[in-house]
């Protein structure tokens, strides 16, 4: 299996027309292409900058031409969780008439999207990339090629993978951001390459804040860790 990684613009999409003129942004939670009425049925949730931008981008996306049907399943503050219903765009036919199949869950921001997209075999992808150049404009951002053993473990261990994911997502954006410049830095490096001093004048703050910012993103990541691993455990003594 071939699973590519590409940032996105289709010309002929509402979601990604919506977001080059609202600051509003979705996430794809559900979807389903039904090729014999050429149409695309989501569920996604879609955020605003404000609550008036969810609305003014709820309103340009019902408008859009390519857009059969959108209604808002459950809304709180500028989060809303959507249905729609569009017409089949270009990239997604290209990828489907040369064998393709998405992978994963599709973010739209900013006029741009981001796609997951699985081929099982070089010739497959080397055609709908190929196509997909006339009508869209499109980057490659990953490509991973998987065989039968290592996408089996991947299945597998998709419960452990997601206790790490979470664990990452529970840091706050201070603690991400101090945990990252620290490893970029060399601070767990041995010998370490800077020290909580030099952390502390970066961030302008006490070596004592920094220390425990670096403490409780430790702390979260490595909880995540261990579940993963207790998972992992689990099933292999099954």
């Amino acid at each position: 299996m071939i699973d590519l990684d590409i940032d996105m613009r289709q010309y002929d999409c509402p979601f990604i027309d919506t977001t080059d003129d609202v600051d509003i942004a979705f996430s794809a939670v559900q979807w389903q292409l039904d090729t014999s009425d050429d149409q695309l049925e989501t569920r996604l949730i879609a955020r605003g900058e404000s609550r008036g931008a969810l609305e003014d981008g709820l309103k340009a996306l019902r408008a859009h031409p390519n857009m059969r049907e959108c209604y808002i399943l459950s809304k709180r503050e500028n989060v809303a969780q959507i249905g729609t219903t569009i017409e089949q765009t270009n990239a997604m036919e290209t990828i489907q008439q040369n064998g393709g199949y998405i992978t994963g869950p599709f973010q739209i921001e900013h006029g741009r999207e981001r796609w997951h997209v699985g081929f099982d075999d070089d010739d497959a992808e080397d055609h709908a990339l190929a196509e997909l150049e006339r009508h869209n404009d499109y980057h490659v951002e990953d490509r991973d090629q998987f065989g039968p053993t290592p996408l089996f473990d991947l299945l597998e261990n998709s419960d452990s993978a997601m206790e790490l994911l979470e664990g990452c997502r529970s840091l706050t954006e201070t603690e991400r951001e101090t945990f990252e410049v620290a490893s970029r830095n060399g601070y767990y490096e041995t010998p370490r390459e800077t020290t909580l001093d030099e952390l502390a004048d970066h961030f302008e703050i006490s070596k004592t804040a920094v220390s425990m910012n670096l403490r409780r993103s430790e702390r979260k990541i490595l909880k995540g860790a261990l579940s993963a691993l207790d998972g992992m455990v689990g099933r292999e003594e099954l």
